[in-house]
């Protein structure tokens, strides 16, 4: 679309800081999508953003974050609902957009299992745009049913669930335990009616389909679910007591068998010829389904190879969704909001006049920077002609997403007389800050740092989130609350654990404040009590140190094992020098950006007070290792060089981490084993000097044979 686009001008620094707007952009987005039913943007906006972080990724491979969008599955389960964790994680997909990514979806199957040629069957049917649900049947009764969630634990919305017509109460011939995964969604007629009713009598009108029936199922009476026109179609499952079938396509039939409604057109294909062949037929026919679809899913159709294919952290390397086009529109910029982020960068956000894009009401969009609003990118090149962006404007939005949209052009015939070019701020909106751009940045950065009131909350509010400390009562709302309190203020996280013993006389302090009362100062501060036992990886990433997100945060603790360890590491580590330094580097999937953003807050004094002072307050528990029992390589750095033969290096290492093993890339004193194929050279040597145990391909395999 424009020169910003272009990955491979960027810089090692543009890239990170791109990186990093993304990932705050996406989480947004799924917040908004999975959490609340309530998009702010397309899907195909969306779909863009991610692809574009894992572009950049791929180019900057040492740049990615702990908290990449790789990583991310849907959205936590709303507090109004019961939580139910998943027997089988419900992972999202990889997507493609263009025909090539299809071929390299189906040639990197191939290189993953060795099978250069010779058959491979895929089944591909339309990617319906709902609301994922999961039904556990035992012993053919429904037992429950929940929301995706965030991919681990979803929402109990079991009674919703009864009210559809087309999930069945009971089965006849199903195994011991059945779980049904497929999509909720809404026909376009039923939307039509439903949109009508709501309008007549002054109730909620739907944006679309898809919110309508998100909405309708996790409505917390049972009675509005039911008085809504839902369907089912189910597509897949997840813990089961036996096999459905050997094959996709069979298992999926006897769903069919079992009474679920599946999709009519899945169809069995062989080639990515044939996929993309189908994936045409369905397109055309997308107008007249009568019901939302947003691409179509490919999946290997033996269940045997995708046991072996596997899962990444959060796609199946089996399953790809191939995604329809994005749309555009026009609106007006109202207003040009400049926001603060919890590292201290200020993004532009465009103030729309609201417009429905795809069936998406929008009114925000992100201006990236403010060489972007000025019409060039970060080397001084003309986007759009030259032409910049002006408050007033007629500006084009396109929608690939649903996080904020993006402004794609400007039309300057319709530009007001008096509109005026837009000037970036230099000093934070904040707290008046100096607001820097460090040479070959693309971002401005506040350099308030804690005394920027913006920054601060920010941290405070990841602090309590979800993934992190996940205190119950202590959300957004509340944060900026005691920030701001003259009496109990929260101005670092360990002041939430100072709460109760400031507020010591029968919590007079709190409890009289406008929202609150005796009940829910009791539960807050005992919510705060029941977190002072925190596991290490969760207070890791609750630290928000630049860089290191939740997947990051995990592996470190797996690494160091306990608290103490780790942050005395880190600062042996502080001239990013010796063995320490050099051990955090090892860790598989920690690049020197990241392992510097974490010796750097140990080595500020600000910082390292911090967290020392919240420290004091908690229990930190180890973190726990993988139940590798009777492994005879849990524990151990294993590294692999040269060629293997038998299984391919992605295959290698996702089972010997399986066995509780370290892999590392590099060869050092805290190797136990170097697995060597054909072709080792310089790690074999290594090893070799510094007395590793070596062993061949087939001697590892017959060390873990049977595990």
């Amino acid at each position: 679309m424009t020169a910003e686009l272009n990955i491979s001008e960027l810089t090692h620094e543009q890239a990170r800081a791109e990186l990093e707007r993304l990932a705050g952009l996406l989480a947004q987005a799924n917040t908004a999508y999975h959490g609340q039913d309530a998009p702010e943007i397309s899907d195909a906006e969306y779909d863009f953003l991610r692809r574009r972080n894992a572009d950049i990724e791929a180019a900057f491979p040492d740049l990615t974050r702990g908290d990449s969008p790789s990583h991310m599955i849907g959205a936590a389960p709303s507090d109004g609902f019961g939580k139910i964790r998943h027997a089988v994680p419900m992972l999202s997909l990889g997507n493609a957009f263009e025909d090539d990514d299809v071929t390299d979806f189906v040639d990197r199957i191939r290189k993953y299992l060795g099978q250069n040629d010779g058959p491979l069957a895929f089944t591909a049917e339309p990617k319906i745009d709902g609301l994922s649900l999961s039904l556990r049947y035992e012993n053919g009764i429904l037992k429950q049913a929940a929301t995706r969630g965030d991919g681990t634990t979803g929402e109990d919305v079991t009674e919703n669930a009864r009210t559809i017509s087309d999930i069945p109460q009971s089965l006849t011939h199903a195994p011991e335990v059945l779980e049904v995964r497929g999509e909720v969604y809404m026909s376009h007629a039923d939307f039509d009616a439903l949109n009508a009713r709501q309008q007549e009598t002054g109730a909620k009108v739907f944006a679309n389909p898809r919110n309508a029936a998100a909405g309708s199922l996790r409505q917390l009476d049972a009675r509005i679910t039911q008085a809504r026109p839902l369907r089912f179609f189910a597509y897949a499952w997840g813990d089961l007591s036996a096999p459905l079938g050997t094959t996709q396509m069979g298992s999926i039939q006897k769903l069919a068998d079992l009474g679920f409604q599946i999709n009519p057109l899945t169809k069995l294909c062989d080639t990515p010829v044939e996929l993309i062949a189908q994936y045409r037929k369905i397109e055309t026919q997308r107008a007249t389904l009568g019901y939302d679809i947003d691409g179509v899913v490919y999946k290997v159709d033996r269940l045997d190879l995708q046991a072996r294919l596997g899962f990444r952290s959060t796609t199946p390397r089996w399953a790809i969704a191939h995604k329809f086009p994005a749309e555009l529109a026009w609106t007006r910029l109202e207003s040009i909001d400049i926001q603060v982020g919890r590292t201290g960068a200020l993004s532009p956000v465009a103030r729309l006049s609201p417009v429905t894009v795809g069936g998406v009401v929008v009114s925000n969009a992100t201006l990236h920077n403010e060489d972007y609003i000025q019409g060039r990118d970060s080397k001084g090149k003309e986007i759009r002609d030259g032409r910049d962006i002006r408050i007033g404007d007629w500006v084009q939005v396109y929608r690939a997403g649903d996080v904020i949209p993006k402004i794609a052009d400007v039309d300057l015939s319709k530009r007001p007389t008096d509109a005026l070019a837009y000037v970036f701020p230099d000093n934070c909106p904040r707290c008046n800050s100096d607001a820097i751009r460090e040479p070959g940045d693309a971002v401005r950065y506040c350099t308030g740092g804690i005394i920027c009131p913006a920054q601060a909350v920010e941290k405070l509010k990841h602090f309590v989130s979800r993934k992190a400390f996940d205190i119950d009562g202590l959300g957004a709302k509340q944060i900026e609350m005691f920030y701001d309190d003259p009496d109990l203020p929260v101005r670092q996280p360990a002041d939430i654990f100072t709460l109760a013993a400031r507020d010591a006389d029968n919590f007079t302090k709190l409890k009289n404040r406008k929202g609150w009362g005796a009940q829910s100062a009791t539960k807050l501060f005992q919510a705060i009590e029941s977190k002072r036992t925190i596991g290490f990886g969760r207070l890791l990433f609750g630290l928000g140190i630049r860089h290191v997100g939740e997947a990051a945060s995990n592996l470190i603790a797996m690494h160091y094992g306990q608290w103490a360890e780790f942050e005395n590491a880190m600062v042996r580590a502080k001239e990013f020098e010796g063995p320490d330094w050099q051990n955090l580097l090892d860790i598989d999937g920690v690049g020197d950006v990241m392992a510097r953003s974490l010796v750097t807050a140990f080595a500020q004094d600000h910082e390292r007070q911090s967290i020392d002072a919240l420290v004091a307050h908690l229990s930190v528990q180890d973190a726990e290792r993988p139940k590798t029992d009777g492994s005879p390589v849990a524990g151990k750095v294993v590294v692999f060089t040269g060629t293997l033969e038998k299984m391919t290096r992605a295959e290698a290492k996702a089972r010997a981490e399986a066995l509780g093993a370290k892999v590392s890339g590099s060869v050092s004193g805290k190797t136990d084993i170097l697995v060597a194929g054909p072709g080792a050279g310089s790690k074999a040597k290594k090893a070799a000097e510094l007395g590793v145990e070596t062993l061949d391909e087939d001697t590892w395999l017959s060390l873990i044979e049977g595990l």
